[in-house]
């Protein structure tokens, strides 16, 4: 189902047909000091009673058992081998958790959510269809402190839901891998704002009335890619662990009690590595193509990783994320390959990297490695 803003002047739908990937200037739109970015698309799922943010707390990675009403929180669903299945950003109203997910997440995750109910007192519900999720392009002070909001927040229990985005710090209990002193995500002050589905028409003609400014989905992807921000439809794949992506700088919290996959966390937090890690591709713009996601990353003619998500940056120019194998030289020159339908050869994209997950990410006990039982010393 398409919204009501994909009918505004020179907008253009993404991939999906349901929301605008830009209004005629994606690049400009960057620039933008506050716009609202129509993410309807995405997903929206409930969970009421007195034991949610309890029962919450015990199955995914943060620590949300005491989360304050109008707080907002990330948490990850990890398979046993610690594994991402889900990712969640949360803000609690006092009465209702609320789950703001990728859109195609949103019933399945409300489907294992229910099975895992119990003796609980909770009840789970996918509410996609009577929420929209909205984008605040500027992020910054959303919470009126400096800023405004630039639409009102739904409050059905009197708590504006506006979840405001933690990757602008390492949350308590968190760990960032990455050794960047003034790290990008300081600067992407992101805010997501729910409304009832049955208001964006109204907000439409708001936007075509000059009251609103609005920008498309791309623009709020260069920016995110340029903060490094790791998204789960885009970033993810069934191999994905927190630290590849340096989530546990927002979404784990290493000293909370047991859930599901936290023996793999902590093991390759405190005594291994994990297998592949995130960058910063730098693309060489000169072809005017991007590399698609799922677009091969080559050194020396040999796969070492694939490309997630790439973007135009109204400063950075084309870059992108890219997840490749821990062990790559952080200094070895890259191509990505670029397979544009109907042409043969593929094109290469020259490419520089910057680390994002260090190669040296994990092992954060220091344990030496002890040889192996019989093993002949040299």
């Amino acid at each position: 189902m398409s919204s009501p803003l994909l009918t505004l002047p020179g907008a253009v739908a993404d991939a999906s047909g349901s929301v605008a990937a830009h209004y005629g200037e994606p690049v400009a739109e960057q620039r933008m000091l506050a716009a609202i970015v129509d993410l309807s698309d995405r997903g929206v799922v409930t969970v009421t009673g007195e034991d949610r943010l309890r029962w919450l707390d015990s199955l995914t990675s943060q620590s949300i058992a005491h989360l304050a009403p109008g707080s907002s929180a990330e948490t990850l669903l990890l398979d046993p081998q610690g594994r991402l299945e889900h990712s969640m950003r949360l803000v609690d109203d006092g009465t209702t958790t609320w789950l703001l997910v990728d859109g195609e997440q949103a019933a399945p995750l409300a489907a294992w959510l229910d099975r895992m109910r119990f003796m609980m007192q909770v009840e789970v519900a996918d509410v996609s269809a009577e929420w929209a999720t909205l984008g605040q392009l500027s992020g910054a002070d959303v919470d009126g402190a400096g800023g405004a909001l630039l639409v009102s927040a739904a409050a059905p229990h009197d708590v504006p839901l506006v979840w405001r985005d933690p990757w602008t710090a390492v949350q308590e209990g968190g760990w960032q891998y990455a050794a960047s002193v003034e790290h990008p995500g300081g600067a992407f002050p992101a805010a997501e704002i729910l409304v009832a589905r049955d208001a964006l028409s109204a907000l439409a003609d708001r936007a075509r009335a000059g009251e609103l400014a609005v920008a498309g989905a791309l623009a709020l992807e260069a920016l995110r890619i340029a903060a490094w921000r790791p998204r789960q439809a885009t970033e993810a794949d069934e191999r994905t662990i927190p630290h590849e992506l340096d989530w546990m700088r927002s979404a784990v919290h290493l000293a909370k009690g047991c859930y599901r996959g936290q023996e793999t966390v902590a093991k390759v937090h405190n005594l291994g590595h994990p297998p592949r890690r995130l960058v910063l591709l730098h693309l060489d713009g000169s072809a005017g193509v991007l590399p698609g996601a799922g677009s091969v990353v080559l050194h020396d003619d040999k796969e070492v990783g694939t490309v997630t998500s790439s973007a135009r940056h109204h400063e950075l120019g084309p870059i992108g994320l890219a997840v490749v194998k821990r062990t790559l030289d952080t200094q070895a020159p890259l191509a990505v390959r670029v397979d544009e339908e109907g042409e043969s050869p593929a094109e290469l994209i020259a490419a520089a990297q910057e680390v994002i997950v260090p190669v040296e990410a994990g092992a954060t006990a220091g344990v030496p490695r002890l040889p192996r039982l019989g093993a002949v010393q040299r």
